[in-house]
């Protein structure tokens, strides 16, 4: 694997037909070298903090062959940071389990969750109906928690590390989030892997609803 586009970006207003709303989604190129700590990327804008950054999702990485995907399968044009990410990297898989780490010089990644599509993302993508494509082609890129900091570039090699320690896949996490009513025996695995918070919150409100 490689790096293949190091994005970050700025506070900005988007719309569409009448939506209108204020993003750090447009992830543009960055060159040189480029911090990464346990935050994320200096200056990376991050509004919707509800839903995205902190510890658990520092990082989103989404694979440069899944943009491939979908400019096979799309009418839209694909580009790094389009999807809002923070590394495009080449040959990433697009379901790695939870636990899983990928190691870019001094720097470790370890994949805590899928992103989930919002009305910020069809707007970004200038159409409402995107998010449930995203949601149905089951490509939804990966949250990391940084657990070593340093500087990377484009280009840099990135080593792919399996978790012994959980079979809970990210593309799994994804489905159990739209569940109605998952098997709580489901949610208590996926609730024994080392999740991020968000999602773990989530999860456990799901479960005290379906054991009742």
């Amino acid at each position: 694997m490689q790096i293949e586009s190091i994005n970050a970006g700025l506070v900005e207003t988007i719309s569409h037909r009448r939506k209108s709303m204020t993003t750090g989604i447009c992830k543009r190129p960055l060159d040189g070298s480029v911090q990464i700590t346990r935050e994320g990327i200096p200056g990376d804008a991050i509004v919707a903090t509800q839903h995205h950054g902190g510890p658990d999702q520092a990082i989103y990485a989404y694979s440069a062959d899944d943009y491939g995907w979908w400019a096979a399968n799309s009418s839209h044009e694909f580009f790094p940071g389009l999807f809002g990410e923070n590394l495009t990297i080449h040959d990433m898989p697009s379901d790695m389990r939870v636990g899983d780490r990928l190691l870019i010089g001094e720097v470790v990644l370890e994949a805590t969750a899928p992103r989930i599509p919002c009305d910020t993302f069809s707007t970004r993508m200038q159409d409402q109906g995107f998010g449930l494509a995203f949601r149905n082609a089951e490509r939804p890129g990966i949250y990391f928690r940084v657990l070593n900091e340093g500087q990377v570039e484009v280009g840099d090699t990135v080593t792919y590390v399996e978790s012994a320690e959980t079979d809970v896949g990210i593309v799994e996490l994804f489905r159990v989030y739209y569940e109605l009513s998952p098997d709580p025996a489901k949610l208590r695995r996926v609730l024994e892997a080392p999740i991020a918070e968000r999602l773990r919150e989530r999860f456990e409100k799901k479960l005290v609803k379906t054991s009742a």
